[in-house]
């Protein structure tokens, strides 16, 4: 949320001229998720294209969800898969990056490449960090590294000097832009 806010807002003061490229929002459900964080994004997602349309910006969120094959239970009782667990996390890939791979491939597919921004962190792990770390220095221009699995395509990452403290001080003190409210986020969390 807080990298979407950054994003909308510098898009926001560029005369519309200057708004070429799209710019997709991009959320996966696993089809698992707890309900009330479902419906939550569902709404933010709403509301964000409402105001996108009304304020001209090329903003388009989009909904992704895995391939039926993909899904949680096809894999847990379906392929009797075992419940998964950090030793076996069979889940993320199939559930997560499948679909956001595949989007971006399109996206790619469509344009010619792609900036992926994310709202990764080091402070989320120990292994965060050095994975991030890892791709600043094989970047090859300031703040934007290679994708690792996508030709085209490459990760923006803003945020990610950021600790939990400064993302939520940065979500209670700026208003969303799109109208949802960040304060509902906080209580979820």
């Amino acid at each position: 949320t807080a990298v979407v806010q950054i994003v909308w807002e510098a898009i926001a003061e560029l005369p519309n001229d200057e708004r070429k490229k799209p710019i997709y929002v991009i959320t996966t459900d696993t089809l698992v998720e707890n309900p009330v964080v479902s419906g939550w994004v569902s709404q933010s997602l709403l509301k964000m294209r409402e105001k996108a349309e009304e304020n001209d910006l090329p903003i388009y969120p989009k909904h992704l969800k895995p391939a039926l094959e993909d899904t949680f239970w096809v894999n847990l009782i379906g392929k009797g898969y075992p419940a998964p667990r950090p030793k076996f996390r069979w889940c993320t890939e199939r559930l997560k990056i499948r679909p956001v791979d595949n989007f971006i491939r399109n996206v790619v597919g469509t344009n010619g490449e792609a900036i992926v921004v994310l709202g990764t962190r080091k402070a989320e792990s120990s292994v965060r960090a050095h994975r991030i770390e890892k791709f600043e220095q094989l970047s090859r221009r300031e703040n934007l590294s290679k994708h690792m699995s996508i030709e085209s395509a490459y990760v923006y990452a803003p945020i990610s000097d950021w600790n939990n403290d400064d993302v939520w001080l940065y979500l209670m003190q700026v208003k969303n832009p799109w109208g949802h409210p960040n304060k509902d986020l906080l209580t979820m969390y």
